[in-house]
């Protein structure tokens, strides 16, 4: 792609696909899916390698949930893979367009686009950007501790106890930066104000279009082979 899919597309194109992944019932179809997905939501990914390391937990669910099905199930194949197809086509959309959401963005597409209420979507923003603050915070944490001796070395108990007390340290720092980033908000009328401006725009752009037509596609098209009986 030329331009890189927005936010909203991208959130879209990462939950419509849950309602096709439903229909999977026969390995056909859980591999027609897999692979539509794979191609057709893979050519937005921005990495591959990041949407591989992003699927891993989804891979390893879905080798369990296949294995459970297959010892519990009368040890049938079918039903088997099936299964882990199913789990697969799931997670697929998410590992491949969660990098192109980001919170800014993301929140002015929601109240530009979709009209949400602004003062949900400001607070929503604020409460994401936090939450991608907190891995850095994590490593100042622990690169604090570790230059007072205080790092995850030891045995079992030395490090739960580390693990516990930077916990709990970065639990302690988010509850004031929340402190201040509410106060900092009231101080500029978030709380009260009625009609609101947004500083950057929220253009609607065809990779975004193109990307929600896939979306529909890989939501409808399962069921439709479903009720046709193809792919059985």
């Amino acid at each position: 792609m030329t331009r890189r899919a927005g936010p909203l597309a991208a959130l879209l194109g990462s939950l419509l696909p849950l309602a096709g992944a439903v229909a999977v019932d026969t390995t056909p179809r859980g591999l027609a899916l897999w692979a539509a997905e794979l191609v057709g939501l893979g050519a937005f990914a921005p990495s591959a390698r990041a949407a591989a390391l992003r699927s891993i937990f989804g891979v390893v669910a879905a080798i369990s949930i296949g294995l459970s099905t297959y010892l519990y199930g009368g040890h049938h194949l079918d039903p088997t893979f099936a299964a882990v197809l199913r789990v697969l086509c799931i997670v697929t959309p998410s590992a491949l367009l969660t990098a192109l959401i980001e919170p800014s963005p993301l929140g002015d597409h929601l109240a530009q686009r979709v009209h949400l209420p602004a003062r949900l979507v400001v607070a929503s923003t604020a409460a994401l950007q936090r939450l991608d603050a907190l891995a850095d915070q994590w490593h100042q944490i622990q690169a604090a501790r570790r230059s007072r001796g205080l790092g995850l070395d030891g045995g079992p108990v030395r490090r739960s106890r580390a693990l516990a007390h930077s916990a709990f340290t970065l639990l302690v720092v988010a509850l004031r930066q929340s402190g201040v980033l509410a106060v900092a908000m009231d101080v500029r009328g978030f709380a009260g104000a009625h009609r609101r401006t947004w500083a950057e725009p929220a253009p609607w752009c065809p990779p975004d279009t193109v990307l929600l037509v896939i979306a529909l596609l890989l939501a409808v098209g399962p069921w439709l082979l479903r009720v046709r009986g193809l792919g059985g």
